[in-house]
């Protein structure tokens, strides 16, 4: 299956967030073309005039979107924190050729706003010399896997987990803060104890979630665990409990508090 990609106009690029830790996002595209199996932005579809495309394989590029921001910095001071890329990733591979993000970065660095930015790339590595201008900014990896194998299954076109380990050690010894995100949590496949032994000394904190199969990728998943991990295909299908998830998350705060590194979040759905 090909991509479709096109360039839009936007009309606005900050967004107030509903999202805890941070106060607006700005995605400078719609939809992503790391075509993680688990990825419940999907939802995004029925608002964009994608309905009949497939995630992961359209892309939308918000060509204007740093002379819109430039435009909505002039008219108000931002307090708070901008993420870049809650529902798209800043980062994917269309980025290397369009810059939309490090267009929006050099607007923001202008202003010295608040910024953090999650991604699934090394990518953003390319831009440390803009990250190093501002007084607050961090960068996340999500790492929701130890197993480079695994990443290849569920989130192909993403850099591997290996690169994404190499990236927070790059960012962190050019003195960015760090954090790994770790999620969704994929039951039986996630080996949470490897992942923190992997990021300890390379994050300032961790931050976790579970599985998430109300957003319309509960298909997909399951197809991907049928495919490789037959084992887990019943589970899978029967979801997982509160309890299951409390359990997760008490394992996850005694490895987190053995390896020194704070827990800052556990969302679960």
């Amino acid at each position: 299956m090909s991509n479709s990609i096109r360039t839009i106009q936007c009309r606005s690029s900050l967004t107030k967030s509903k999202l805890p830790e941070v106060d607006y996002c700005i995605n400078p595209y719609i939809g992503c073309l790391h075509r993680c199996a688990y990825c419940y932005a999907r939802f995004m579809k029925r608002f964009t005039g994608h309905t009949e495309d497939d995630w992961g394989y359209f892309l939308d590029i918000k060509e204007n979107a740093a002379c819109i921001l430039k435009k909505e910095l002039k008219n108000k001071k931002i307090q708070g924190t901008v993420l870049l890329g809650s529902v798209t990733d800043a980062y994917q591979p269309a980025e290397k050729k369009y810059e939309i993000t490090r267009a929006c970065l050099e607007i923001l660095a202008e202003h010295d706003v608040s910024i953090s930015i999650l991604t699934k790339s090394n990518l953003v590595t390319r831009d440390i010399d803009l990250l190093s201008r501002f007084s607050n900014c961090e960068v996340g990896l999500t790492v929701e896997f130890s197993d480079d194998q695994f990443s290849s299954i569920f989130d192909p076109a993403a850099s591997s987990i290996s690169e994404r380990i190499k990236t927070l050690e790059q960012l962190r010894a050019n003195g960015i803060h760090t954090y790994a995100f770790m999620g969704p949590i994929m039951p039986g496949l996630t080996n949470i104890e490897q992942i923190i032994r992997l990021i300890s000394g390379k994050v300032d904190y961790l931050m976790a979630e579970s599985l998430n199969m109300r957003c319309g990728n509960k298909q997909e998943i399951l197809g991907v665990i049928k495919w490789n991990f037959p084992e887990l295909l019943e589970s899978y299908q029967n979801g997982f409990s509160s309890d299951y998830w409390k359990m997760v998350k008490r394992s996850t705060e005694v490895l987190c508090a053995n390896y020194g590194i704070p827990l800052k979040g556990f969302y679960d759905h």
